[in-house]
């Protein structure tokens, strides 16, 4: 007895230092192919950071989205979000994964109770062995059963596992950060519309009083009919442009009402109108490699590329030998009332080796599948590393053009204000026609939706390059970030 107990300690020792000897291999993060700093030249001419700006990542949304109504909805969003809930769902879900994994590389045990009657009344029997009365035999005991990971088969598993788990926690950061943009972004058009069907509504008021002097005027001959079809045309096509905005205005809602996941509330702050949202401007960009720690979609793809690493070594160990231990103690008696007395007890000791011979190619294919898979996710994480190398120059290229451009568009729509009132004044005076009073309309009105479309477009792209810079993870500046998994079942919750 004493002799297999030390065997068996022996063996158990030998077992857990050589589980050390993980076959994965180490795991390299991939060059990315991207330059080391980010593009210069004219249209990079962004607003210079001051002194006391702070990196996206480190500026809270609602210090950066000051728009009072804006905050509301996109804390709502925040709280209601389907798409955010499934995120947060999927990595309480991986978490699960990954105890069930662990728990796979620990001893089973288990408790056993049995009881059986039986008796040998077989004629082919010899009368030695046949015995007409009733045998009985009851056990109690412990059963445990462990494989063990000489080869780091589990530990590979294990630790894929946890990559997984980290991947989606920083999946559900991604899309935190992602609905607070998209929530911006689709609150500023619902605004451009309005202010589009409000100048549409206006276009549309003096198109009908101008249409109705000029039909007066053409049913009494004093202008031709050339005047009355162009005046008739340019009051329908406003009308079909109020059309086209309150159906593209209502859709914009209906969109924000899907990404907050309710209707709009009716107590919400007052809306600032487009020309005097003050979104901050002077987000510093920093280098290119630090978006490798800051945009968590780049940290979600590592960590899925480390599992893959981790998939390489299960892979291996699987050609080596397993081996399994299972054991037992307890007790065994013919009567019950003799279970646990002396005499009683009984044990076994079961090692087990498992050396795999043949099986058509199976283990290495796997092994096959796995490195390829490796190479997948390095092609993964270059690219998602390159896209936000991508939107962060094409958010500092537009922040660098479209203040720029918002000038000379507000010059060119005060220009066309002074020509209509120009050709106005000639017309009445018999010095013009009036098609150059529609043109001047017409011209006047598509100026107008330019420099409001063209301040949505400005607000958007600053937007996008906060997202792009990892800024909208935390609500205000000097805020402690929480962990990516934070409200996850099982993980720390604020």
């Amino acid at each position: 007895m004493k002799s297999m107990h030390k065997t068996l300690s022996l063996a158990l020792a030998s077992a857990l230092l050589a589980s050390g000897c993980a076959l994965q291999p180490a795991y390299e993060r991939p060059t990315p192919a991207t330059p080391a700093d980010y593009p210069a030249g004219r249209a990079y001419g962004a607003t210079a950071p001051t002194a006391n700006s702070l990196a996206a990542a480190d500026t809270g949304w609602s210090n950066f989205l000051v728009d009072a109504r804006l905050q509301q909805l996109v804390r709502i969003a925040l709280a209601n979000n389907q798409d955010l809930q499934v995120a947060l769902l999927r990595v309480s879900q991986a978490r699960a994964a990954l105890q069930l994994q662990r728990a796979a590389a620990l001893p089973t045990v288990g408790l056993e109770a049995s009881g059986a009657n039986g008796r040998n009344n077989s004629a082919s029997a010899s009368n030695a062995a046949r015995n007409r009365n009733v045998t009985r035999n009851n056990v109690v005991g412990l059963n445990a059963a462990w494989e063990v990971d000489l080869f780091g088969r589990l530990q590979s598993l294990t630790d894929s596992a946890r990559e997984q788990y980290l991947a989606t926690a920083y999946g559900r950061q991604a899309a935190h950060i992602l609905l607070v943009a998209q929530v911006a972004e689709q609150y500023l058009a619902v605004l451009s519309y309005d202010e589009q069907l409000a100048v549409t509504q206006e276009t549309l008021t003096a198109a009908r009083e101008s249409y109705r002097i000029v039909k007066l005027q053409y049913d009494t001959g004093t202008t031709s009919e050339l005047d009355e079809t162009q005046a008739q045309g340019v009051l329908q096509q406003t009308l079909a442009n109020l059309s086209a905005q309150e159906r593209l205005r209502a859709q914009a809602e209906n969109a924000l009402v899907l990404l907050i996941g309710q209707p709009l509330p009716g107590d919400l702050a007052a809306v600032t109108p487009l020309d005097k949202e003050a979104f901050v401007t002077d987000i510093p960009a920093g280098l290119p490699s630090e978006l490798l720690l800051r945009r968590p979609d780049i940290l979600q793809a590592e960590a899925q590329l480390r599992a893959e690493y981790a998939n390489i070594g299960a892979a291996r160990a699987a050609f080596f030998p397993s081996i399994s231990l299972t054991a037992g103690a307890g007790t065994a008696s013919s009567t019950l009332g003799g279970l646990f007395k002396a005499g009683s007890g009984a044990w076994s000791f079961a090692p087990e080796l498992l050396l795999p011979l043949f099986d058509g190619g199976a283990r290495q294919a796997n092994l096959d599948t796995t490195r390829i898979a490796r190479d997948i996710g390095v092609a993964n994480y270059r690219k998602s590393v390159q896209t936000a190398f991508r939107e962060v120059a094409d958010g500092l290229a537009a922040r660098g053009t479209y203040d720029d451009e918002l000038a000379a568009r507000q010059r060119n729509t005060d220009a066309q204000q002074r020509r209509l009132a120009l050709a106005e004044l000639l017309y009445e005076n018999g010095a013009n026609d009036y098609l150059t009073v529609l043109t001047a309309k017409t011209d006047l009105y598509n100026a107008q939706l330019a420099l409001i479309a063209a301040r949505q477009d400005r607000l958007s792209a600053l937007v996008g390059l906060y997202r792009a810079l990892g800024g909208g993870w935390i609500e205000r500046s000097g805020d402690t970030p929480a962990p990516a998994d934070v409200g996850a079942e099982g993980a720390p919750a604020s």
